[in-house]
């Protein structure tokens, strides 16, 4: 017979939503339960955004090493794949013990566990039925592959931080943040890459200058584009790689492929259809502006919800909802992002925060400011990059509403003007703002 416990809040998913709930819901005195059935931390910790960041700072000492012979070093060394897998996942090992007691300090029961929904109020862990008075769904999303023959033949990002050895060739697909910032790892670290995208330009819905500044990046990086193109089939090769064929009936040979092509949510299997919760056409938990589904007691936060999957903002989420719950407060803090900044970890970086050129033309008369150079680092280096920087005012308002930027350091200058952006600054703030010189910031305060 089952063991049943009561709690008032369970949350499904130990990602960062998930765990950020859980933890301040029993900071203010909630009886709280999680449970995760892989490893807590979810996929920014575990396979996303930290991995993918300590696997791009590697990337980078191949510029590195090159750039300081006109700066009077000179380096010898290579690259061990082995090394940087041993200490990546000591740091990531760490992480997850490190979120695990967290929850255990604010006296949240951890579990380890796959869950799902005996009904609308009951969870189901193991042989334990918990009875909940709210269920938070914080279960993320999963990396998809397209239905050709041969997919299971590939990988995707959750497999490219695990490969048993380095490849002389890897074949990318997809033209999203993910697959563009594996082409720039996998390069920077001496391997041979090509990228299959079905589209002329990567990034598709952020600015043009933007996604055109980043292809060419990527060309000039010596990656392989096949643009404009999609892979039909794989198969194994006789040499123990594989091959694939594209639309136009060529055929490329490749050590890895691995599919960049987009995530879903994460919500198959677990109960919530035969709960009541309505699901949206890609499986995604419909919520409204508070994160409740159709069901009233169940909530949801993050990238099972499909809308901005970054992780930031199911952070947000998670602490608004448990504010919302149990903080006591009659004021209700609703999932609304007006200026979210986003970055690109390619080599080298893009990172934007506001609306595009063309969605500013939809809804504005905009002024454009446009800027692009040679760093003053890469002026003596050698090297053939340049920094991009875009700015979209409002003609009438002067209120600068978009913010685009490629070029090292794109994260760290995007992040701080968007402080700036979201507080409503105009152009005139900017232009009165003394330059910083000499720095690649000091450019949002020179452009006329």
């Amino acid at each position: 017979m089952a063991n049943r416990k009561s709690v008032d809040l369970f949350v499904i998913g130990g990602g960062s939503g998930g765990v950020r709930a859980a933890r301040i819901a029993a900071t203010h005195g909630a009886k709280v339960a999680v449970a995760e059935e892989s490893r807590y931390g979810g996929t920014c910790v575990i396979r996303g955004c930290i991995p993918k960041k300590f696997f791009v700072y590697a990337a980078q000492f191949n510029h590195i090493i090159d750039d300081g012979k006109k700066y009077g070093w000179t380096f010898a060394g290579s690259f061990e794949w082995d090394t940087l897998k041993a200490n990546k996942d000591e740091r990531i090992d760490r992480l997850n013990k490190i979120y695990i007691k967290l929850l255990n300090d604010a006296g949240v029961e951890v579990l380890n566990g796959r869950a799902s929904l005996k009904s609308a109020t009951e969870v189901v862990v193991g042989d334990t039925i918990y009875e909940a008075q709210h269920i938070l769904v914080a279960t993320g999303g999963r990396p998809t592959r397209p239905d050709i023959p041969g997919a299971e033949l590939a990988i995707t990002s959750n497999e490219a931080f695990h490969l048993k050895t380095l490849p002389k060739h890897i074949t990318i697909v997809g033209g999203g943040y993910i697959g563009l910032e594996f082409s720039g790892i996998f390069r920077g670290m001496g391997v041979d890459v090509s990228l299959v995208h079905h589209r002329k330009e990567a990034l598709r819905g952020f600015d043009e200058d933007v996604r055109h500044e980043v292809t060419e990046n990527l060309a000039r990086s010596g990656v392989e584009l096949l643009m404009e193109t999609e892979i039909v089939r794989i198969e194994k090769s006789d040499n123990g790689g594989l091959r694939y064929q594209c639309q136009q009936h060529d055929w490329h040979e490749s050590d890895v492929i691995l599919f960049a092509t987009g995530r879903v949510p994460n919500t198959t299997n677990i109960g919530l259809e035969e709960a009541g919760v309505v699901l949206g056409d890609r499986g995604e938990v419909r919520i409204d502006h508070y994160g409740q589904s159709s069901v009233p007691n169940i909530w949801a936060v993050g990238d099972c919800t499909d809308r901005l999957q970054l992780t930031p903002v199911a952070i947000r989420e998670g602490q608004a909802l448990a504010d919302n719950l149990f903080s006591g407060s009659d004021t209700r803090t609703k999932f609304d992002h007006p200026v979210v900044p986003t970055a690109i970890f390619s080599i080298p970086p893009a990172a934007t925060v506001g609306l595009t050129e063309a969605q500013a033309k939809e809804v504005h008369e905009v002024d454009i400011y446009k800027t692009r150079f040679r760093p003053l680092f890469h002026s003596m280096s050698g090297r053939d990059e340049h920094v991009m920087m875009k700015m979209i005012v409002d003609r009438p308002s002067q209120r600068v509403v978009g913010l685009h930027m490629v070029g090292e350091h794109a994260a760290d200058i995007i992040q701080t003007a968007a402080i700036a952006i979201g507080m409503g600054a105009t152009k005139a703030h900017f232009d009165r703002t003394v330059a910083l010189h000499p720095c690649t910031a000091e450019e949002l305060v020179l452009m006329r």
